[in-house]
């Protein structure tokens, strides 16, 4: 589109009209328009005549022009009127949109405003309001008024918080940036069009930064609106704008929109005119009204309302009003009260910049409450306003930092310490500590008493507080690098810092984010500043007395430094750091020694150790004094004193005063202890020590004594007892089990008989509370037991009381103890008086006989059988008891007949014996369950019951049947009975050896078994009679039990008459009547053929015919067929008879009647036919491919059942042929076999074709004949892969391949084969990947295969070849090559990557650069798995050898990553340059694991000298002592000495300086009347020259007869002059003794020989004594923390309850058990994914999508990994540079997707039966987002993006019938379904679609989802690695225990002692040396120059001997 034609839509409202009539707006479409156009359309729209004036303006009154036209956006809001000022008659709706700014992301790891805990948030979100205020009034020349209206009266309307201030207000514009979320001042347009306002302007430099400038990021008034209530409205009106604006913000709102789809961060601006209020409807905003009416008048302001206020801020806003105005009094501090604060005694510095800020508080309630206000201005109690007035002198700094351009200014206070209390003030909002002297201690001994453990400094940003950022201290204030002297002073000072907004703050300011971390950096310059003005910048005016150039080089050198940040060399940075610690620290003595007050204590006792102190290191020494001055008072040993601020109020004598530290005398401190007798002595007996500032000095003897004496009269001493029911009892009493004991009411009363609930108050405290215990003590054989325990507080109203004890119900002896306690500790005995107390002893007995229990019956009971019934005769309380005289028990059971013989009692024990029981049972093999009803009369529970199992009894009677008698049996058949045995109530009864025996008269005896079942069944042999003339026969049967011999015998008689049954057959045919088959009889017949039309006829015994009946018929079988027809056997036909189809040898037929008691038998011989095919028969039928089949065909001709006919003839075989596939027909060879009439066929062979079945065809005449022979593959010739992995094949290197490679041996067609003999061998190619396998070359198995798999392969990467080959009897076999290509494994380490700045210059001991190092993989890129702890740096003198550092090498740590650094490597940094020049070698070293370490390659480094700081020799000289004598030898003071320019460690650094050595003579001491000695050249000074930093002295020697006074000590001065240093070059000075002989000189030179070689030997031993101290405070400094460590472990393990073992073995079991346990579970087989993923750990990419997700239900991942089987090998990636490199690895074979290419709608949609947060149906099945239920194992955000991409809304639902049910609702509610998953495998597609197998899932699929581990996994994982931890914290503080105890003995060995006494025996021989040094008499000759004049014949060309 062209330049000025833009899509938009303006808003026009028509305001011209000056009346009320609401006229809403139009919407004008004003694409392609210009302004003369857009004018036009306005007169159309509008109806405006030509003629008429207006003008149109925008919502902030800008004027439209042609220009500012074209500017406008979519949307926007324009007011027509008649004038650009005119008021607004009716107010217009402006639509806004504030969309949060991009800022809301990129800053969105910034604390959030609730982030920060441990104070009220509330002031501080009221805080945020008031900043916009004060930036809104920066500009206001007059009064900045804010005032913050608390509108708490219901009556008014709904809670609200008002901020209104008077500042510039906002345009429409600029009150549509304040509603867009982070966005800040630095991003705003403040206007519609951009050119109107500039962007943001910094503001100028004021002191301590009051510019304002604190409404900064766009965040802190929204958040704290919406977190103070619920909605906020904001009400401006800019300057020079007739217009008020209104926009309303509210939660209710912005959950309407969200409900709706609504575009949430869109609104309105209402403008209207001031003061009109009618838009305000609602009851509760009534207060609008009135707040609204005051807008007139007004040239600019601006309100914030908020309304909605949560009730819990109501309650503290109203409850705790003057702590949260004291919190923002504190907050805005130096803006309400100036730079200075609010010093009430003096005038502010700064009291030009004082701001003429007002900030008024008020807070309205409900009446008849008053109102209250407050002025900030007023408060007096805040924090700063408390430091300021309680400082006694203050200490002013600046800091500059090297990292940041801001500023800092500092300010320290110090609260002076006055006698007996210190002057820090208090925090008013802290919790006050306890007045209880317990601790004071912490007076003498801890040193932060004032401060305590508070940081010093509050920190302040643009000149407002922010709350949650302290600063504790700097290293130049601190404590602990102080003078000890001064040790309790650093506890007294507070201060403050101010910075400006150069430092970054939260966007909730509320904590500065690294303003400590800058300030503690060591490159930050600390200056003091004194009266305004730095001493630095002193020094800097003083330059302008140097030359110009100088100065100006000077100053441009250190203005440029500070501007940039680097302000000097770090070793001029810690000088000056040096500076301001002096500084302070002679300030802070200064303070000491002119505001302290201390105490003296006098009368040395002795130095004691205090064991009662807690923390061991404070119990020794403490000093000991009879007595005190304070304050012009003295207290002494045995006075009585009194106790102020203590809880209770002490009174006591003192037994002595304490002081910690070394003392011998009297000495002044600032605290101290003084040790109590607590008196009374019988109320107290103890002492107590407190702090000497806790004496009450008003206190007199007299008074102490008189309350001390009333204290004593007020003990308890007796226990008065009441019963107040009336039942007593006696000491003594016996009683009833269950009787109630109370209840009992107990005074305590003192001798004055007064009632007491507590001990008595001592002074002004509160007594201690008094308890009574009650306990009840049970006395038994097996020892005293406690059953009632009771603790008795007192009540007002009933005293001490005790209820009614129903408990005693046990019998024994008991003692009731009444014992006086004192609450807090229970104890009984207070001030060494046991408290009173009461006892009471009594028995308790058993009741009378209430009830009655059943003891054990017999758990089987039988019928008849007597058994007997133990009762147990109770009491009330189950205590056994005598059974009651004459108690007869009545028995009865529903079904049985009772009764018993008669009751035994013996004891507590009532016995009913005999008791039986009869009934009829309903089976014999279970019992039957009865409830037996016991009662006892005259009990008061008279009745039980009890279950008793009731079984049939001994057996009595048999029962036999049938019951006929006699019993007919035909001839030859057997009899059966049923036998059943009885006891006497006829019920079936089962015992051992229950054998009932049948006797049949004349034949066997037949018995059976009623063991088991009580019956039996007895069945006689057949009854085989000779019958005589038909005629029945008569038999007796007897029936008995052998075993019961009582038992009747059953008699039964037996008839036996004549049998009908068929005994002869006949076969005969139908045909011939006179054919009859005669028994076995054989019969030829045509195979295959039929014999029909057979008969048979039945005879009985008596010859007589059987006609045949259904019986009959029935048992009628043949031999020859199953399928008889009944009709035809009723016929008496017999089955047609089928001749076999083969010729063999006769057949056996046979029919039966009866099984075969009766039956015919014949034989059939069956013959060939006619032939009627060829038939070919093969002896082998398998054959190898190219060779002969082995043996012969055989060809004959055969009938239709194969049968040979023996029809060929010998001419036959010229006639026949053969035809195959692949057959050798010129090898196949016919021949005539005449034994057999057959065919041979011979020379079978196949030449190719594939293994497998052969069809081969022979032909005769018009026969034909097909047979299958087997062909098998041919010889071995060559090997194939059959199966491997899939391809491409990637491996990662040093990877192994899983899937094994599978290779089959085959013929030369490529058949399968098998051979074992053959062996196949796997190699590579080329041989530059080695390949690793279990078997490099194996025979092939039975089946021709040989397997391989690949363990690893290593090797570069590139593409490689595995290569098979195999051998037969030493002959080759070619095989298969696979190709592969070997990537690099991400995951595994190969290299260590360094990175820093090789340019860098290593001065000795500076610091080194900051070394990177990055874990290289073998692919090439970083891997961060690993912890700083597996890295570390080796660093050693000398050039790189080896691959490993020497054991010499200093090892050092990684450090700690520092914000917005890398995290892909490891930063060493701070780490110190060795302090000796030369190579050195640096090397990193990785622990990849126990067992696998990682070396870098050795860097090597050269140190070179730091920054040349003095002259000095190579070595030190001896001490020279000299004369005038004429030996030249005798005034040599250095000989071949060489003076260099050395660094501060003695490395030379002059190579490239040149200058000169002004060497002379001066005195040792400061008196400058000595006599100088001289030069040869007789002067006491010359000049050398430094060349290349060097100078050597060859000779330098005094002058013969050189003045100087003999035995006198004077200094060789070497001053170096070189003017190209920065600072001046200390010298080098060499003390020499002169004498005026040599026989003193020599004497001289031998002891100060001696001297330095003591010297130097002292200073070893004391380094050596020095090191081991350090040493040992370092040793036990680790075992310290070892040991904590060890505790905190352990404390963390008994928090989780996990088992803690003591000692090292027991850890290691317990590991065992949970390393066990664990890999249990972790191997407990679980649902794993089978894909392989090749790619995960590579950069950026995530990995296959089957691995990056688990599912624990197995039906949902089976569904739902079908769901997506084509997506599930697919590798997600996070960008696609990573995609693309994957994709050109794999060529395209791998599929990827890139998530930086995927988009997805952000936020999680809601389920489709779920609209505007409710259910629009109650859903079936159970419906869920599959994606819900995937577990990801890694990177969650990216995964959900991947998933919801890949399943979208997919839902997981119980079966396919929910399934269709819910898509069915959510249609008919008219909105899409989703693809639906059933948990049984079904889909139901977006398009609705379900069935058939493309919709169903199968049971078994390949790729599925894992099962995530179970949780207990996990847990013991933590507790391994916890555990693990705690091993090694307990072996570490065992080794550091060892250690330092070793070391301990060490210093304490006789070796230690003797070079201890070794050095004090040298320290005295120094002494006496150094005694004669001073004492050695000399000749008081004093030399002058008289002889000067003749210089030394040795020396005399001297200038040619001095070597430079």
């Amino acid at each position: 589109m062209e330049e000025g034609r833009v899509n938009r839509r303006i808003r026009v409202y028509d305001r011209r009209s000056e009346n009320k009539q609401q006229v809403t707006g139009k919407l004008l479409e004003t694409s392609g328009l210009d302004f003369n156009g857009f004018l036009q359309l306005l007169h159309r729209k509008f109806a405006i005549p030509l003629h008429e004036t207006f003008v149109l303006v925008t919502t902030d009154r800008t004027v439209l022009d042609f220009d500012k036209f074209e500017k406008l956006q979519d949307d926007s809001t324009l007011h027509l009127l008649q004038r650009e000022d005119q008021a607004l008659a009716v107010a217009t709706e402006e639509p806004i949109t504030f969309k949060p700014h991009y800022n809301t992301l990129i800053r969105s790891g910034m604390y959030e405003y609730y982030a920060s805990a441990g104070q009220k948030s509330l002031p501080y979100a009221l805080a945020e309001l008031i900043d916009n205020s004060i930036s809104a009034t920066a500009k206001n020349t007059g009064v900045r008024m804010i005032e913050i209206r608390m509108m708490f009266d219901e009556t008014l309307g709904k809670p609200a918080v008002i901020v209104l201030d008077n500042g510039c207000g906002m345009t429409s514009k600029q009150l549509n940036n304040w509603a867009v979320y982070r966005l800040s001042k630095f991003s705003r347009e403040n206007s519609t069009f951009g050119s109107k306002q500039e962007g943001y302007v910094r503001p100028d430099s004021v002191p301590r930064s009051l510019n304002s400038d604190i409404s900064y990021f766009g965040v802190g008034g929204k958040q704290a609106a919406f977190y103070i209530g619920d909605s906020t409205r904001m009400i401006t009106k800019p300057v020079g704008s007739p217009d008020v604006h209104e926009l309303v913000l509210s939660k209710e709102d912005f959950e309407r929109k969200e409900k709706n789809k609504e575009d949430i961060y869109s609104g309105t601006i209402k403008n209207r005119k001031v003061g009109d209020s009618s838009h305000v409807n609602k009851d509760d905003e009534h207060f609008l009204h009135s707040l609204i009416a005051e807008e007139s008048g007004k040239e600019s302001f601006t309100a914030v309302i908020i309304m909605g206020v949560l009730p819990e801020h109501i309650k503290f806003l109203k409850d705790d009003f003057a702590v949260w105005t004291r919190q923002l009094a504190h907050t805005y501090h130096y803006y309400i009260h100036g730079a200075d604060g609010k010093n009430m005694s003096s005038s502010s510095t700064y009291s030009d910049h004082l701001p003429n800020i007002d900030i008024q508080i008020t807070l309205r309630e409900k009446p008849p409450r008053c109102p209250r206000a407050m002025n900030l201005r007023e408060v007096e109690n805040d924090m700063q306003t408390l430091y300021i007035n309680a400082a006694a002198d203050t200490f002013e700094f600046k800091a500059y930092a090297e990292q940041n351009t801001g500023t800092v200014e500092g300010i320290i206070r110090y609260h002076p310490f006055l006698y007996d209390k210190e002057t820090y003030p208090e925090d008013p909002d802290a919790a006050q500590a306890s007045l209880d002297d317990d601790n004071d201690d912490n007076e003498s001994r801890v040193l932060h008493q004032a401060r305590r453990k508070r940081p010093i400094f509050n920190c302040f940003w643009n000149g407002r507080l922010i709350p949650y950022t302290t600063v504790s201290e700097f290293d130049w204030c601190s404590q602990s690098k102080g003078a000890k002297e001064l040790a309790e002073c650093y506890s007294r000072v507070s201060g403050v810092l101010f910075t400006d907004d150069r430092f970054m703050v939260s966007t909730n300011k509320l904590t500065f984010m690294e303003l400590e971390l800058i300030l503690k950096n060591k490159d930050t310059i600390f200056t003091r500043i004194v009266n305004g003005q730095c001493p630095q910048e002193k020094k800097r005016s003083a330059l302008t007395s140097l030359p110009d150039q100088v100065s100006e080089s000077v100053t441009e050198t250190k203005d440029q430094s500070e501007r940039t940040g680097r302000l000097l060399h770090p070793s001029l940075i810690k000088k000056q750091r040096g500076n301001i610690q002096k500084e302070f620290t002679q300030w802070l003595k200064n303070c000491h020694e002119k505001w302290d007050k201390q105490v003296k204590f006098m009368g040395y006792m002795e130095t004691i150790t205090r064991t009662d102190v807690p923390v061991k290191r404070d119990q020794y020494p403490w000093a000991t004094f009879s007595s005190i001055e304070w304050d012009g008072n003295i207290y002494k040993t045995g006075q009585l004193v009194k106790s102020q601020k203590t809880l209770p109020i002490l009174y006591g004598s003192v037994v002595r005063f304490l002081l910690y530290g070394k003392h011998d005398g009297n000495v002044f401190a600032t605290g101290g202890l003084v040790e109590v007798a607590l008196e009374p002595k019988a109320f107290h007996d103890k002492i107590k020590t407190i702090a000497i500032s806790k004496i009450d000095k008003s206190a007199t003897d007299e008074a102490i004594q008189k309350n001390i004496d009333k204290d004593f009269a007020k003990l308890p001493e007796i226990l008065k007892v009441d019963w107040p029911e009336g039942n007593p009892w006696p000491q003594n009493a016996a009683r009833m089990a269950g009787t109630p004991f109370g209840p009992i009411k107990i005074e305590i009363l003192n001798k004055k008989g007064e009632s007491l609930s507590k001990m008595p108050a001592v002074g002004q405290g509160a007594g201690k509370k008094l308890i009574i215990e009650l306990k009840v003590v049970q006395h038994s054989p097996k020892g005293d037991q406690e059953v009632v325990s009771f603790v008795g507080q007192h009540s007002p109203k009933w005293g001490f009381w005790f209820k009614k004890i129903d408990k005693l119900t046990d019998l024994g002896k008991y003692t009731l103890s009444l014992n006086t306690m004192l609450f807090e500790s229970n104890a009984t005995v207070f001030g060494g008086k046991k408290l009173p107390s009461y006892k009471l002893n009594f028995t308790i007995s058993e009741g009378s006989a209430e009830t009655f229990v059943i003891s054990a019956v017999s758990p089987s009971l039988y019928v008849g059988v007597p058994f007997n019934i133990p009762l147990l005769l109770k009491d009330g309380y189950d205590h056994p008891v005598m059974c009651p005289p004459d108690l007869k028990p009545v028995l009865t059971c529903s079904g049985l007949d009772l009764s018993y013989d008669r009751v035994d009692s013996s004891g507590t024990t009532f016995t009913i014996i005999g008791v039986k029981a009869r009934g009829k049972l309903l089976n014999y093999q279970q019992s039957k369950t009865y409830e037996l009803r016991v009662t006892m009369p005259r009990l008061k529970k008279d009745t039980q019951t009890v279950t008793i199992s009731l079984l049939p009894g001994n057996p009595h009677a048999l029962h036999v049947t049938p019951d006929d008698n006699p019993i007919t049996v035909q001839n030859g058949n057997p009899v059966m009975f049923n036998v059943e045995i009885h006891d006497e109530a006829g019920n079936i009864t089962a015992n051992p050896k229950q054998i009932v025996r049948c006797q049949v008269q004349g034949f066997p005896l037949v018995a059976t078994d009623c063991s088991t079942t009580g019956a039996g069944q007895l069945v006689t042999k057949p009854i085989n009679l000779k019958m005589i003339k038909g005629e029945p026969q008569n038999l007796k049967v007897n029936f008995e039990m052998p075993s019961q011999k009582k038992m009747a015998v059953v008699v039964r008689e037996l008839k036996v008459v004549p049998s009908t049954r068929v005994s002869r057959m006949e076969l005969c045919s139908e045909d011939d009547e006179n054919l009859m088959l005669r028994n076995n009889e054989k019969i030829e017949w045509l195979a295959g053929g039929l014999l029909e039309n057979l008969f048979y006829k039945l005879y009985d015994e008596a010859g007589r015919e059987v006609p045949p009946t259904a019986p009959i018929a029935s048992k009628i079988k043949v031999n020859w067929t199953g399928d008889v027809n009944l009709e035809d056997l009723l016929q008496g036909k017999l089955p047609d008879v089928q001749v076999p189809t083969q010729v063999q040898e006769a057949r056996f037929y046979q029919v039966s009647y009866q099984d075969q008691c009766v039956s015919v038998s014949f034989n059939i011989v069956p013959r060939p036919d006619e032939p009627t095919r060829l038939k070919a028969t093969l002896l082998q039928s398998t054959l190898k491919l190219g060779e002969i089949l082995p043996g012969h065909i055989n060809l004959e001709l055969v009938d239709q059942y194969d049968n040979a006919t023996k029809t060929l003839t010998s001419t036959c075989k010229n006639h026949m042929t053969v035809e195959a596939e692949g057959l050798d027909k010129s090898a196949v060879v016919f021949r005539w076999q005449a034994s057999s009439s057959s065919v041979l066929v011979t020379g079978v062979r196949f030449q190719f074709g594939t293994p497998g079945h052969r069809e081969m065809c022979f032909t005769y005449k018009s026969y034909v004949e097909r047979i299958i022979v087997k062909v098998v593959a041919g010889i071995p010739a060559q090997l194939k892969l059959v199966s491997g992995p899939e391809k491409p094949l990637q491996v990662l290197n040093d990877q192994g391949i899983a899937t094994p490679f599978l290779v089959q041996l085959c013929d030369e067609w490529g058949n399968p084969t098998t051979d074992q003999r053959v062996v196949v061998e796997l190699k590579s190619s080329p041989l530059t990947l080695k390949v690793t396998t279990a078997v490099t070359s194996q025979p092939v198995n039975a089946e021709g295969k040989a397997s391989f798999t690949v363990n690893r392969l290593s090797g570069p990467k590139g593409y490689y070849q595995l290569v098979f080959k195999g051998s037969l009897n030493q002959k080759p076999i070619p095989g298969p090559s696979v190709n592969l290509t070997v990537i690099p494994d991400p995951t595994k380490p190969v290299s260590l990557s360094v990175e820093y700045d090789t340019n860098a210059k290593l001065p000795a001991g500076g610091i080194l650069p900051v070394f990177s190092v990055t874990v290289v993989s073998d692919e090439g890129g970083p891997i961060t798995t690993f912890k700083p702890t597996a890295v570390s740096m080796f660093l050693w003198k000398g050039v790189p050898s080896g691959k490993t550092p020497p054991q010499t090498a200093i090892e050092l740590k990684c450090s700690k990553p520092m914000e917005n650094e890398r995290n892909d490597c490891f930063h060493f940094r701070d780490k110190e340059i060795p302090e000796h020049i030369g190579k050195h070698t640096i090397q990193f070293f990785l622990r990849i694991n126990k067992t696998n370490v990682l070396y870098s390659n050795q860097i090597a480094i050269h140190v070179v000298a730091n920054q040349p700081v003095k002259l000095a020799p190579d070595s030190q000289p001896p001490t020279p002592v000299v004369s005038y004598s004429e030996v030249i030898a005798n005034r040599t003071l250095v000989e071949n000495m060489t003076l260099r320019i050395m660094d501060s460690y003695g490395n030379p650094a002059g190579q490239d300086l040149e200058g000169k050595v002004v060497i002379s003579i001066k005195n040792s001491s400061e008196e400058g009347n000595k006599s100088l000695p001289l030069f040869e050249s007789k002067t006491n000074s010359f000049t050398m020259n430094l060349v290349e930093g060097k100078a050597h002295i060859t000779r330098l020697a005094v002058m013969e007869n050189s003045p100087g006074e003999n035995g006198s000590t004077y200094v060789l001065l070497f001053n170096p002059q070189v003017s190209m240093v920065p600072t001046s070059l200390a010298p080098f000075e060499l003390p020499f003794r002169f004498f005026n002989d040599a026989e003193n000189q020599r004497k001289m030179s031998e002891l100060s020989r001696k001297k330095d070689e003591l010297t130097t030997a002292l200073a070893k031993y004391s380094e050596n004594f020095s090191t081991c101290s350090e040493l040992l405070r370092l040793l036990t400094s680790h075992h310290l923390v070892a040991s904590n460590k060890e505790a905190d472990l352990r404390n963390e393990l008994n928090r989780r309850k996990v088992e803690i073992a003591q000692t090292i073995p027991d850890i290691d079991r317990l590991l065992n058990q949970k390393k066990m346990e664990a890999n249990r579970v972790l191997h407990t087989p679980r649902r794993v994914c089978s894909l392989r993923d090749h790619f995960c750990g590579q950069q950026d990419v995530l990995g296959m999508v089957g691995h990056l997700a688990f599912v624990q239900d197995d039906d949902a991942a089976r569904v739902i990994s079908w769901h997506i089987r084509g997506d599930m090998d697919c590798v997600i990636t996070k960008t696609t540079e990573a995609a693309m490199k994957i994709f050109g690895d794999t060529q395209g074979s791998q599929q990827v997707m890139a998530l930086d290419s995927v988009y997805v709608t952000p936020g999680k949609r809601p389920m489709p039966h779920i609209r505007n947060g409710r259910m629009l149906f109650d859903p079936p099945g159970n419906p869920v987002l599959a994606r819900d239920l995937l577990i990801f194992t890694r990177d969650q955000e990216s995964c959900n993006i991947a998933f919801k991409s890949i399943l979208a809304d997919t839902i997981l639902i119980d079966d396919l019938n929910s399934g269709t049910n819910y898509r069915k609702a959510v249609v008919q509610n008219k909105m899409q379904c989703p693809t639906i998953l059933t948990r049984q495998g079904d889909r139901i597609s977006a398009r609705g679609k379900f069935g058939g197998t493309q919709n169903k899932a199968p049971m078994n699929i390949t790729m599925v989802f894992g099962a995530p581990l179970p949780q207990h996994y996990y847990t013991l994982v933590e507790h391994i690695d916890l555990i693990s931890q705690h091993k090694l914290a307990l072996e570490k503080r065992d080794v550091t225990a060892k250690t330092r105890d070793d070391h301990l003995k060490s210093m304490k060995s006789p070796e230690m002692l003797q070079k201890r006494q070794e050095m004090e025996e040298k320290k005295k021989q120094l002494e006496e040396i150094e005694r004669q040094l001073v004492s050695t008499p000399v000749r008081p000759v004093k030399r002058g120059l008289e002889n000067a004049g003749e210089p030394s014949r040795i020396l005399a060309k001297r200038a040619k001997q001095r070597s430079i």
